[in-house]
């Protein structure tokens, strides 16, 4: 009922297919389309504003305001500005406000300026120095009111 099967001849063998392609290429920082992630490496200082539609690692410098998807910030990196991000893990030091949807300040974090979260996190050591002020889930930020104007200047004589 159950035999030895023969070995079959080479010529007789299932044809070798091609080697398997990966469905998705991998995530690559290098400014190609397609790219999930950017990353500011610790020798780059960046003197000017900087927006990224994707993923942002700062290891280096920014003098400028930043804007981006998510932000991690290394524990040696500096930012001088504004930063807008959905998520933000801050290790490093901000020097400027920070508005996220979900902001974690590592231990190593040193923020100067004012805070605006849906959700914080604040390790021990961490430090901040501003205002906190909690956002709502799904409420925008609300803009300060335009400034006042002196339309006449009518002075009384007393």
């Amino acid at each position: 009922m159950f035999s030895k099967s023969k070995p079959m001849p080479a010529s007789e063998s299932v044809p070798s297919l091609p080697p398997a392609v990966p469905a998705v290429p991998a995530k690559m920082a290098t400014g190609a389309r397609h790219t999930t992630f950017s990353i500011l490496g610790s020798d780059v200082v960046v003197t000017g504003n900087v927006a990224a539609s994707v993923d942002l690692h700062v290891d280096g410098k920014i003098e400028g305001d930043l804007k981006c998807a998510n932000l991690v910030q290394g524990e040696a990196s500096e930012i001088k500005g504004a930063v807008t991000a959905e998520t933000a893990k801050i290790a490093g030091l901000l020097d400027g406000s920070i508005e996220a949807k979900t902001l974690i300040v590592h231990a190593t974090a040193r923020i100067t300026g004012d805070v605006v979260y849906e959700t914080i996190t604040i390790e021990n050591g961490g430090k901040v120095d501003g205002k906190l002020s909690h956002r709502r889930h799904g409420a925008v930020a609300a803009k300060a009111p335009p400034p006042l104007e002196v339309v006449e200047n009518k002075s009384a004589a007393l």
